[in-house]
């Protein structure tokens, strides 16, 4: 009975370790190919973007917004045929995938995170993505960044905050309107109001997450504001080759950087 028991408790281990696996996906590209894994905590992104690979959505689209030692972007569903030297940047499809940022999933380098508008829900795109690069930080630029973290979760908390979003609103209707004067007098009542807002918890960079930028490196100035929903686990070289390339001042590359194909290579048993 005893060994029976074992064996049961076994098998079951086993199960539950299986179901937590996570997807894994591969990204060839005319400069190498990346596997990435998505996180299971953050399921509505993982099954879009797995539905997005299925249906070969991103095959020969271009990673059209790069910027050295800060991340490589792709997925603007109009870029496979973009002209050289147009702006890219623009298009996805007609929906946005709700916000799952969680506090212990951060952008260290090879973050896979989801691009987004500055909507007050912080909706993602819904194919937009970006892969961190990042660089090495020291204690100063954390510091830095995390001011930076609060300025951003700030704003986030004031513009939704019931006593301000009402002139949020207003300043977004008369962008609609494109009332300059109007928009110019909300603006800057809106930004003051802002500024003095307190109403919400402070961020501080936990001290894990601060080793990891101090060793590996990523762009700390991001958490808490943007989705990260996997990450690089085969191919980061190829991320420091795309960030390399040479690029317009749109960030665009000169030369482009294609998504040949992304396809799932794992798929964890249910």
């Amino acid at each position: 009975m005893k060994q029976l028991t074992a064996f049961l408790f076994f098998t079951i281990f086993s199960i539950q370790g299986i179901a937590q696996e996570r997807p894994q996906i591969e990204i060839q590209t005319n400069y190498g190919t990346m596997v990435l894994e998505l996180y299971n905590e953050t399921p509505l992104h993982r099954d879009n973007f797995l539905k997005l690979i299925e249906d070969k959505v991103y095959d020969s689209l271009i990673f059209h917004r790069v910027i050295e030692d800060f991340m490589i972007q792709a997925g603007d569903t109009e870029s496979k045929n973009a002209k050289p030297g147009e702006s890219v940047g623009e298009h996805d499809l007609p929906y946005q995938v709700p916000a799952e940022i969680r506090p212990n999933i951060f952008h260290k380098k090879g973050s896979l995170g989801a691009a987004r508008t500055n909507n007050p829900e912080r909706a993602s795109s819904s194919t937009q993505f970006y892969i961190v690069q990042g660089k090495i930080q020291n204690d100063s630029l954390l510091t830095h960044n995390q001011n930076r973290i609060n300025t951003y979760l700030q704003r986030h908390f004031a513009i939704n905050d019931t006593t301000i979003k009402p002139l949020y609103d207003s300043l977004e209707n008369a962008r609609e309107a494109k009332d300059s004067v109007l928009v110019k007098t909300l603006s800057d009542k809106l930004e003051s109001q802002v500024k003095s807002f307190e109403n919400f918890q402070k961020y501080e960079i936990p001290a894990a997450h601060k080793e990891v930028y101090e060793n590996i490196g990523g762009t700390p100035h991001l958490d808490q504001s943007y989705t990260v929903f996997g990450q690089v686990i085969s191919g980061l070289e190829v991320v420091d080759a795309i960030a390399a390339v040479e690029t317009n001042e749109k960030d665009r590359p000169e030369t482009d950087v294609i998504i040949l194909k992304m396809r799932i290579v794992h798929t964890p048993i249910p």
